[in-house]
């Protein structure tokens, strides 16, 4: 569920009569700018993270672990609180950005 100050705006003025909120499908990022530009969707499984255009080979195998690690996450198990910062996920600057979108509530 969105919560930022223009969701709550819409929301005071009573927009939901005439319009309906609808859950997002997927998120998606541009690469580069002008007529080269190119949209990419944001991977959200294991699959996607492997097919991905915004990885190269070896980003794409440690965004795999850590999409099954968030899938695995127990906050009340201990044995999978390896963290995501935990070396086991050395992710580059560019997986960090994308995992904002991932984990945004």
């Amino acid at each position: 569920m969105s919560s930022g100050e223009l969701t709550n705006i819409l929301v005071s003025t009573d927009v939901t009569r005439y319009l309906e909120f609808k859950q997002v499908a997927g998120s998606y990022v541009q690469q580069g700018s002008g007529p080269k530009a190119t949209v990419a969707k944001v991977p959200s499984d294991a699959s996607e993270a492997l097919k991905s255009p915004l990885m190269g080979l070896f980003e794409k195998r440690r965004m795999k672990g850590f999409i099954e690690w968030v899938g695995q996450f127990n906050s009340k198990d201990s044995a999978t609180h390896k963290g995501w910062l935990h070396p086991a996920f050395p992710l580059c600057l560019g997986q960090r950005r994308l995992t904002g979108f991932l984990l945004r509530p």
